[in-house]
């Protein structure tokens, strides 16, 4: 019997645990949002948190929001499938925050308001940037979602020993349902202390499998690495690069991509960048970003051990057998690790991952929920819809019924990704950020010349040309791996669109601001060049 069936069954003798423990989370994480949503009087309240959380708490919750279940559950499930080629993941969303600290963190926050559309319109043309703003990040988000989704389907399947397609819709519809409680209750207050408290889970949780794991090997990582390597069947290339991404042209192509994707996409995504505006000063913002990526590189560290440890501890075919795409390669470590699938604490080790696990995904997706619906209320609905005329009341309203539809949205597509790697959808909505947003973000902040024009044409031109890339690539047909593994309709040979959409990004903001015959706001320009720089005027 598979590992995959014997953790099921163990699943199922201690379902009473597991259970138990889902629950408390779930109701202590909506315990505190209804506390928070309480204190949410005012729109600042809900898209800021009032701006009142320190450098240090908001990095924690920075950290929260970007662990998500690529992080836990597809990069361990790719490294314990790919080795050395999975670890890139690890090494690609790390360096990632270099850009966003250097380039994006301190500027965005002196510059803007609640949204990413706050900062573009204040020196063009309010509502087709808006417009422009909100669509893509409503788009980025759901991109986004539709890992956390995957990821809690195969999840809570495994746990619950649930076979059934029927039922693992069932697990993808009611993680909608708690995700779309969490931000139309909590608002941005409610939705940071969820991502802080899940942060010091995830951080618990990995020490403790990282720990377990290396006493296994008597904390000798060579005998780690060496025993992967063995029980791979492949001997020592799983240690080497090229193992997925070195087999031809193509598969070097889609490396190069999956790289460039993963470096810019960072400081692009809606979710993140919201973050900035939830404290008080720019020095704040520049801290939580230091305190993320101290926190989140201890945690990409020990993805060495959960990747690698599954794959030295657990047979490579039933990896697969569990889930195609690895996703179930942590918590079947996890049991292995505490005992094996007939032991007391193999069953408890699971339960806790597991729980772990499935907080990370319901902390992220509110992240990101909050993110696309505070951008259709505050950039299309009060700023374009209403002309700047609705009411505090109306806009969060406006938001929560928003968190209703992209909630639903998320559902239906999560119900088709459910059997794709997490880390790799996670990629696809970093290339899709990179190629829309970046360019944006970066020309509005540091160009002079940019105009309204380059703006529309960098965002719309970014964000069509990823998503097509994507909709007619391996990842969505023509796989055993793909969403739609029956039918094959792509043309584009790589599964990252990354290194034809972002540098397409770029050269259509350049190109629609040379060719515009629009005259540039020098004023605004050296207004928003001193509030960027310096924090004067800031919100």
């Amino acid at each position: 019997m598979s590992p995959y069936l014997l953790a099921a069954e163990s699943a199922s003798d201690n379902r009473p645990l597991i259970v138990t423990l889902f629950a408390v989370f779930v109701l202590a994480t909506l315990g505190i949002t209804v506390w928070a949503g309480r204190q949410t009087k005012d729109a600042t309240d809900f898209y800021a948190g009032g701006r009142q959380f320190s450098g240090f708490q908001n990095g924690l919750a920075i950290s929260g929001d970007y662990m998500s279940a690529a992080s836990f559950l597809g990069i361990a499930g790719a490294i314990a499938l790919s080795g050395y080629d999975g670890f890139l993941y690890s090494i690609g969303f790390l360096v990632a925050w270099l850009v966003a600290l250097l380039l994006v963190a301190e500027p965005l926050r002196n510059s803007g308001r609640y949204t990413m559309g706050d900062v573009l319109a204040y020196r063009m043309r309010q509502r087709p940037v808006r417009t422009a703003a909100g669509v893509s990040t409503i788009v980025v988000s759901i991109f986004y979602l539709l890992a956390q989704m995957a990821g809690a389907g195969v999840l809570v399947s495994l746990l619950l020993g649930i076979t059934s397609e029927a039922g693992k819709i069932l697990i993808v519809v009611l993680v909608g349902v708690v995700m779309i409680l969490y931000v139309t209750i909590g608002g941005m207050k409610g939705t940071t202390w969820v991502q802080m408290v899940k942060a010091v889970l995830l951080i618990a949780g990995t020490l403790l499998i990282t720990f377990l794991v290396l006493l296994k090997f008597h904390f000798n990582i060579s005998d780690l690495l060496g025993e992967a390597a063995k029980n791979s069947g492949i001997g020592e290339s799983f240690l080497e690069p090229g193992l997925k991404y070195g087999l031809d042209a193509t598969t070097k192509l889609d490396f190069i991509s999956l790289g460039i994707a993963l470096v810019l996409g960072t400081a692009g995504l809606p979710h993140i960048l919201i973050r900035f505006y939830t404290v008080p000063t720019a020095r704040a913002a520049r801290n939580s970003v230091n305190w993320a990526i101290g926190i989140i590189g201890l945690f990409y560290l020990m993805t060495i051990a959960l990747g690698f440890g599954a794959a030295a501890l657990l047979k490579h075919d039933d990896i697969i057998a569990s889930n195609k795409s690895g996703n179930t390669a942590a918590p079947l470590l996890a049991e292995e690790i505490g005992g094996g699938p007939d032991s007391t604490g193999g069953a408890i080790l699971l339960a806790v991952i597991s729980a772990v696990a499935f907080a990370t995904i319901l902390a992220v997706v509110a992240g990101l929920t909050l993110a696309s619906s505070s951008s259709f209320a505050h950039d299309l609905y009060a700023n374009v819809i209403r002309k700047g005329e609705a009411t505090q009341k109306e806009e969060i309203s406006a938001a929560r019924w928003a968190t209703v539809g992209i909630g639903t949205v998320a559902v239906v597509l999560g119900v088709f990704a459910r059997d794709l790697n997490v880390a790799g959808l996670v990629a696809l909505a970093f290339a899709v950020a990179a190629s829309a947003n970046l360019p944006t973000i970066l020309y509005s902040l540091f160009w002079k010349r940019f105009t309204t024009q380059g703006a529309l044409w960098s965002i719309y031109g970014g964000l069509i040309s990823s998503v097509l890339l994507v909709l007619f690539s391996p990842v969505v047909s023509g796989k055993e791996t793909s969403m739609f593994p029956d039918v094959d309709f792509h043309w584009f040979p790589l599964e990252n669109p990354g290194l034809i959409s972002i540098p397409l990004g770029f050269l259509l903001g350049w190109l629609g601001t040379i060719v515009s015959k629009e005259q540039p706001d020098k004023d605004k320009y050296a207004e928003l060049e001193v509030r960027s720089l310096t924090g004067h005027g800031a919100h």
